[in-house]
């Protein structure tokens, strides 16, 4: 087989496979990183370099040859499918290995689409280009839809053992993806087509991302009536049925939750020409939390007779969830020029971050966590990483202000 884009989604993927026994190439136009994972050294946080080691000593090998893919049986596109400038989905990077594919495109390939994009991709966009050539899918080749479900940094739910669903073109490209994926994924679950399987992915994060709003909105009147949404949420988390608990935070981020909505807002407004409330609402709730946290550091400021102009924040986590290293759309990089367009003299810290730029600025490091606690204004956790003495962290700093609900101390403000 052969994995185009060996990031987050396609590497793991690729060790996976080579574990069971595949001989598995990686493609990437990104000659840098094909060159340091082909020298053993891994570019993401679940995967060290012994990992990539092992893979190679499997037969794993990255190119950025594309003829490495007339030579697969079955060719799975794992590239970004970030949004435009204009918040709209971005298929560059799709169109553009499905154009790599179409050139060394046989009779008998499979391709697999797993990148994160609006039903209608895989049908629309990904076979007439397949098809340019004279094959047809469903007849000269098998193509399908799987949405990827890697959690960064999960110690429980890998590759392995989460289940994969995959939906085919026709019901014979959904037989071939679905045995070639259970030779080295524990449970694949075959669905109806390939739209149901785009659909699946963006039901999962759109289900969190309105969740996450709804709790986040709670918060912000909570505090208004003084009443502890934390508690709230510990006490409807004992009920057995019917809840499931969701948190507020300082924002959303990661490369699913802020981005996969949106491709299906774009695509109900682009079909049907309505808009997709709950998701544009959930959206608007959410992207306004930097702000909202940078309100309530200045009311704590305010408490102690000063203003956010002139005072020293420290920001404790800046990646997007915890005990990673991952920054992609972290809420800490909008939150951190909030607080740096209203004057703010801006500190971070985290264990898995050595410098931040966020927006091109240069953010000092606090090299001495518990002197920069002692004399920053305000100090606010923004993740809740394992590394850190929460106890200590508390008893340390001049104020704190925790967005994730991590400390029970009485004198910490909390979102």
């Amino acid at each position: 087989m052969a994995i185009i884009g060996l990031g987050y989604v396609g590497l793991p993927l690729a060790q996976q496979a080579s574990r069971s026994g595949l001989s598995v190439a990686g493609f990437d136009v990104n000659a840098g990183m094909v060159a340091s994972l082909n020298g053993g050294t891994s570019h993401i946080d679940d995967l060290t370099d012994g990992d990539i080691s092992e893979m190679l000593s499997l037969g794993f090998s990255a190119s950025t040859d594309e003829s490495v893919l007339a030579d697969a049986d079955a060719i799975v596109i794992c590239v970004p499918t970030p949004l435009s400038v204009d918040g709209e989905p971005d298929l560059g990077a799709v169109i553009a290995a499905t154009t790599t594919i179409a050139r060394q495109l046989r009779k008998g390939h499979l391709i697999v689409l797993e990148s994160t994009t609006y039903p209608g991709t895989t049908d629309e966009v990904v076979r007439p280009i397949l098809e340019k050539g004279g094959l047809v899918a469903g007849t000269d080749f098998h193509l399908a839809f799987s949405p990827e479900r890697v959690d960064p940094g999960n110690p429980v739910y890998g590759i392995a053992n989460t289940p994969k669903v995959v939906g085919g073109h026709t019901p014979s490209c959904t037989k071939v993806a679905t045995d070639f994926y259970g030779r080295f994924i524990e449970s694949v679950v075959p669905s109806k087509g390939t739209r149901e399987a785009e659909m699946t992915k963006l039901l999962e994060n759109t289900y969190r991302h309105i969740n996450i709003a709804l709790v986040n909105e709670m918060a912000q009147f909570c505090h208004e009536m003084d009443i502890d949404l934390w508690e709230v949420i510990r006490n409807a988390a004992t009920k057995p049925f019917g809840f499931q608990a969701f948190y507020p935070g300082p924002g959303v981020g990661g490369h699913c939750i802020p981005i996969d909505p949106n491709y299906l807002s774009y695509k109900v407004r682009a079909t049907l020409g309505r808009p997709f409330q709950f998701v544009e609402l959930a959206q608007a709730i959410n992207l306004q939390m930097p702000a909202y946290v940078v309100d309530r550091v200045a009311d704590l400021l305010n408490d102690e007779g000063k203003a956010l102009r002139g005072s020293t924040i420290l920001l404790l986590g800046v990646t997007y969830k915890p005990n990673i290293a991952d920054q992609r759309e972290s809420p800490a990089t909008p939150l951190a020029q909030l607080l740096l367009d209203k004057g703010a003299t801006l500190l971070f810290h985290d264990p898995h971050v050595e410098a931040w730029s966020p927006n091109g600025v240069t953010v000092t490091p606090a090299h001495d966590l518990d002197e920069s606690l002692r004399t920053a204004d305000v100090s606010v956790l923004l993740q809740n990483h394992k590394d850190y003495d929460l106890t200590a962290i508390a008893a340390t700093a001049k104020c704190l202000f925790d967005t994730k609900g991590a400390t029970d101390d009485p004198s910490v403000a909390r979102l």
